[in-house]
């Protein structure tokens, strides 16, 4: 059912039109009816419809400037104008680009709904074109390859949940199941900025047929001009990762050589067995390729080779990071609980050091204290003069009461940004409503000119203002003009288009209309009833 909104200054054509069509058995849903463009623009950013019927000659705002301001505003409205004979060139020249269909007056309900078909019709089939499921399958058969390329370098750059990595990788065909998993990257020798492109994708196609040729579980792909190859191991497997690893990636560097004319070097990360954590053996593969600088190129460098202190057990990653801060700033209790469950979690299961340990626990309180700072809470406040909790981590007599606190301390953050949020919104709407009363007078002011002195975006600002004060700006402020207007009436012996301009209308004849359709008397019969004579 596609909404409409009926504009013509002629009561007498707004109801005949409106009770002589079948809207629902046409498929339109008529919301509101107008008599004149400013009152319909109102109505069309409030109702949002999918097709404006509006008349041209009309006061205040005649139907060309209403079509104008709507296509500006809203350019996947419909406009259908009705006009007479004597309008029709004009209108045709006006507004050419702007307009879906014309309606001749007089015109019988017959040729309107043969318009209104026509115009339906339209937006039926770009509907259909958009939910064909045909085309978009074969959209995104093309796009596939790309999608695929996108989700394999997320895999190097972000610590993504398992269950959206496993269901993501079944989506695009990547077979990434495996008991352990291990990253090298190749890097071209000879930087040829002509012929780079086109060097990496001939080693990365050579990687492919190598990968294929020794049937192992690997996969293939460009990242950052670096060509990647991801190998897993599959359960039945039995030769080590790092020896498969140690084959193809030197038959690769033999045959680039051999047939390219161009050498690679290549960085070998480590073993990890958790898909998740690629991020991690990416990362070691290119500390392993910076040292070419030392060890020279055209060669295998394997991280554990040139570095062999131990590795870490945990890591406060990105991913973690991230969680942790949104579930503080806007998450729900139970998910900050499971969060902070989460990260303890990974202690227990670890064979951790102390000393890790520690630099986990400080990783974390760092981020909850930068989260608690950059939210400008007062600190002292909320936990005590004396308190300080970084030094905590070194008193905790174990995991638990480590992750008790930890969430304690998470929830009263939690809890006053959301207080502050809060007030920030009430404040917000405190100034825009001041701001209101000192401009009504004026004839432009609008949501834009307060949002510009607020410094926010419209959208955020009708949010907030609609959830504060149960109503949109539009309204408050003719509600608040008409106020001003009565008061002026009971209190003055201002004349009518005096008060006009006092309340921030330049035109007294609109200024009349908004006040009868809203008071439901006119001007001087209100200031009659109030006791005034003008």
């Amino acid at each position: 059912m596609y909404k409409l909104i009926l504009v013509d200054d002629e009561e007498d054509v707004r109801e005949g039109v409106s009770q002589e069509i079948d809207w629902h058995g046409y498929g339109f849903e008529v919301l509101a009816k107008a008599e004149n463009g400013k009152e319909a623009l109102d109505l069309v950013e409030r109702l949002r419809p999918d097709v404006v019927v509006t008349d041209i000659k009309m006061p205040f705002m005649d139907g060309l400037q209403l079509a104008e301001a709507v296509r500006r505003q809203f350019p996947a409205t419909r406009i259908i104008i009705l006009t007479g004979f004597d309008e029709f060139e004009y209108a045709q020249k006006a507004v050419k680009l702007h307009i879906d269909e014309y309606v001749l007056k007089p015109f019988s309900a017959v040729e309107l709904i043969d318009v209104l078909i026509k115009v339906k019709n339209r937006m039926d089939e770009e509907a259909a074109h958009r939910e064909n499921n045909q085309l978009l399958r074969e959209s995104y058969r093309k796009s596939l390859p790309v999608l695929r390329e996108v989700f394999l370098s997320s895999l190097l750059t972000r610590q993504l949940p398992r269950e959206d990595i496993l269901a993501k990788a079944t989506e695009y065909g990547v077979q990434l199941l495996g008991s352990e998993y291990l990253v090298s990257i190749m890097c071209l020798d000879q930087k040829k900025k002509d012929e780079q492109q086109i060097l990496l994708f001939a080693v990365k196609n050579i990687a492919e047929e190598q990968v294929q040729l020794g049937h192992y579980a690997g996969i293939v792909f460009l990242h950052n001009d670096l060509v990647v190859l991801l190998l897993r191991k599959e359960a039945d497997d039995q030769e080590r990762l790092e020896h498969q690893m140690q084959m193809i990636a030197e038959e690769i560097r033999r045959t680039v050589e051999k047939y390219l004319s161009v050498t690679v070097t290549v960085g070998v990360g480590t073993v990890i067995r958790d898909v998740t954590q690629l991020p991690y053996s990416y990362e070691d593969a290119g500390l392993a390729l910076d040292y070419k600088g030392i060890l020279g190129n055209n060669r295998l460098i394997f991280i554990d080779d040139v570095e062999k202190q131990p590795r870490e057990s945990v890591r406060f990653d990105e991913r973690k990071e991230h969680e942790l801060v949104r579930c503080i700033k806007m998450g729900t209790l139970p998910e900050l609980h499971a969060v902070v469950d989460e990260l303890f979690s990974d202690v227990a299961e670890g064979n951790v050091s102390i000393h890790d340990y520690r630099i986990y626990l400080l990783e974390i309180m760092t981020t909850i204290l930068k989260t608690a700072q950059r939210a400008e809470l007062d600190m002292d406040q909320m936990f005590g003069a004396q308190s300080h909790l970084l030094a905590e981590i070194t008193s905790f007599n174990s995991v638990q009461e480590a992750q008790n606190r930890v969430k304690d301390i998470c929830e009263k953050i939690m809890r006053s940004i959301t207080s502050g949020r809060h007030h920030t919104y009430k404040r917000l709407v405190d100034q825009a409503i001041e701001y209101t009363h000192r401009h009504y007078q004026s004839p432009d002011i609008s949501i834009h000119k307060v949002c510009a002195d607020l410094h926010i975006s419209p959208g955020y600002f009708s949010s907030i203002f609609k959830r504060e004060t149960k109503t949109t700006f539009v309204t408050y402020l003719l509600q608040l003009r008409m106020e001003k207007a009565k008061e002026l009436l009971r209190t003055t012996d201002l004349k009518t288009f005096e008060i006009a301009e006092q309340v921030g209308y330049t035109d007294a004849n609109y200024f009349s209309f908004c006040f009868r359709k809203h008071v439901g008397q006119s001007a001087k019969e209100y200031r009659n009833n109030s006791g005034k004579v003008e």
